[in-house]
């Protein structure tokens, strides 16, 4: 049973989340605490939408940083396997066709740190990406959704 606590992702997603946790912690709470301190100076603290508004920024910083030092911290690297593979694999890129449709459509198969279902990149973890990995070009493979169970042939696969 896999550890809901880690974040499993590519190595480069990784690299992305410390160096937006590095700006975060150096540039932006250097922003935020001088909105603080100019909003300070603007007199009685009680009143002062100015000093609230920042205070309320400073929370939500604070909480991002420590939202991405815990992805940081339980991150599982996914090494991409690419050579040798003729299945589905994480980082392969696999063209679909639902049964009922003609049209195609063309996914990356990444971590779910990194999923974005709109940009054509999605979760191994999801119905469709679990369903896919493993299989090979021709295969057919199917899924419970909420619309009833759903049928896609693997047309493609680029690994």
């Amino acid at each position: 049973m896999p550890d809901d606590s880690r974040y499993r992702m590519s190595r480069e997603h990784l690299e992305e989340l410390k160096e937006k946790l590095e700006y975060l912690q150096t540039v932006r709470e250097k922003e935020v605490s001088e909105q603080i301190r100019e909003a300070r100076s603007f007199g009685d603290l009680s009143e002062n939408s100015e000093y609230d508004e920042a205070k309320t920024e400073q929370g939500r910083l604070y909480s991002q940083i420590a939202d991405l030092r815990d992805l940081i911290e339980n991150a599982v690297i996914i090494e991409v396997t690419r050579t040798g593979s003729r299945g589905v694999v994480m980082g392969s890129r696999v063209t679909v066709r639902e049964q009922s449709d003609t049209e195609t459509e063309t996914y990356e198969i990444v971590g779910s740190q990194e999923a974005d279902p709109m940009a054509g990149r999605i979760s191994d973890e999801s119905p469709l990406g679990r369903s896919l990995m493993g299989h090979s070009e021709g295969d057919v493979v199917s899924f419970e959704a909420p619309a009833g169970v759903l049928r896609y042939e693997i047309v493609r696969i680029e690994n």
